[in-house]
């Protein structure tokens, strides 16, 4: 379990849920850092970042801002998946695993890229192309999959092969064996969880783009905040929503469809209902996620506090829903991508006359989440013993404890 991810007691449903999103959400906050960076440089120095806007250079930027903005892509695309999956692998089976788990995630990863994937049309607007910001989603849900999975493996064959080995090769097999299973899981990711997770973007861009065509607006976040939360937020907005809002931006001068992903309030109630009436432990991170979600727009901060919480992806689309109805009500839009989506660039991006009531839009949402997750978290008395008594230093001890036994065994 990561460091900063309370245990989850029981054997119900419930439990059960709750332990997987504790277990998923012990593969991300480990490396939150690596969050905060990307959405830092994000923020300041893309071409629609603080930097160019204030600057007033956006439609020509900076050449510094391009300089530093190149490692955008490789920081979402390979480094975090590739973290991801190493985590995850290191959770079920030490360092061994975790190298395993990186190496097989990389075979995710390039899945679309190696097999030529052809992207799906809806209605003429292209959803995504192989290898593009739109996959970021795809490669890291290849992680949570295959750096768990691939530590099994390894773990696995280290029990059958356990006491067999002749003294003197036992770090040669170690070795290769991890070398071997290793480059078969990502051989693995290639032509089996590479493209299952790339379709399953696929998939929900296609269910998102059918309940805009049938004018159920508000029903869209059904599908956003759970696909949000399993970091499929970039491939329904630049997928899906950006390409069909743009088309309808050049007729109108507006369109709705950059606020339905774009909007900060979800992630700002949740993380207002963690602050609150989160476990005890968790409480002291939140502030930095708050700044870096609603100022810095990287929602993806926020994502691991509902894997920990799974039941508060509920608050998020209640929360979603709300501020898209709102939205309706009020025939509210912005005149272009909100990049990223933090209340700063909405306000960049609204028309003149839709401005006080987009804004209006984001803190309702914002309310609904807060209030109905702090229903949903029991004002802070649902929290199980384990969550009251975890101490961070003392989780931290028992991780490294933790870490060394799998280590031991394998030796």
């Amino acid at each position: 379990m990561s460091d900063y991810t309370p245990a989850v007691t029981g054997t119900g449903v419930r439990a059960r849920v709750q332990r997987f999103g504790a277990f998923l959400a012990g593969m991300v906050m480990p490396n939150l850092g690596a969050f905060i960076a990307f959405g830092l440089i994000t923020a300041l120095f893309i071409q629609t970042g603080w930097i160019n806007t204030i600057a007033g250079t956006t439609e020509n930027p900076l050449p510094i801002t391009v300089q530093i903005s190149s490692i955008v892509g490789p920081l979402i695309n390979i480094l975090i998946p590739i973290l991801i999956g190493f985590t995850g692998g290191r959770m079920v089976y030490g360092n061994r695993g975790a190298v395993v788990g990186a190496v097989a995630t990389v075979g995710a990863m390039i899945s679309p890229v190696a097999l030529q994937l052809v992207p799906i049309s809806l209605n003429g607007a292209e959803v995504s192309a192989p290898g593009s910001i739109a996959d970021v989603g795809a490669n890291i849900l290849g992680a949570f999959i295959l750096g768990p999975l691939a530590a099994l493996v390894i773990k696995f064959w280290d029990k059958i092969i356990e006491g067999k080995v002749k003294g003197g090769f036992e770090m040669l097999v170690d070795n290769f064996s991890a070398g071997i299973l290793g480059g078969a899981m990502a051989v693995l990711g290639i032509y089996v969880v590479g493209p299952l997770t790339f379709w399953i973007a696929q998939g929900l861009g296609a269910g998102t783009n059918w309940l805009v065509n049938q004018n159920l607006l508000p029903l869209v976040s059904i599908i956003i905040e759970p696909a949000k939360v399993l970091f499929l937020n970039n491939a329904l907005n630049h997928g899906v929503f950006t390409p069909l809002g743009g088309a309808e931006a050049a007729e109108t001068g507006k369109s709705i469809l950059f606020m339905l992903e774009s909007n900060p309030g979800p992630g700002l109630g949740i993380l207002t209902a963690m602050l609150l009436f989160g476990p005890r432990a968790i409480r002291p991170t939140v502030p930095a996620a708050m700044v870096v979600h609603f100022l810095g727009g990287i929602h993806e901060i926020y994502f691991p506090y509902v894997l920990m919480k799974p039941i508060l992806v509920l608050a998020a689309i209640v929360g979603g829903a709300s501020g898209v109805l709102w939205e309706t009500i009020f025939n509210l839009g912005l005149s272009g991508p909100a990049s990223p989506g933090s209340i700063i660039a909405w306000a960049l991006v609204s028309p003149p006359e839709n401005i006080v009531l987009n804004l209006i839009g984001i803190f309702l949402s914002a309310a609904v989440t807060a209030v109905l997750g702090a229903v949903l978290l029991g004002f802070g008395r649902k929290e199980t013993a384990t969550d009251a008594e975890l101490d961070l230093e003392q989780a931290k001890a028992q991780s490294a404890k933790n870490k060394n036994k799998p280590a031991a065994a394998s030796a």
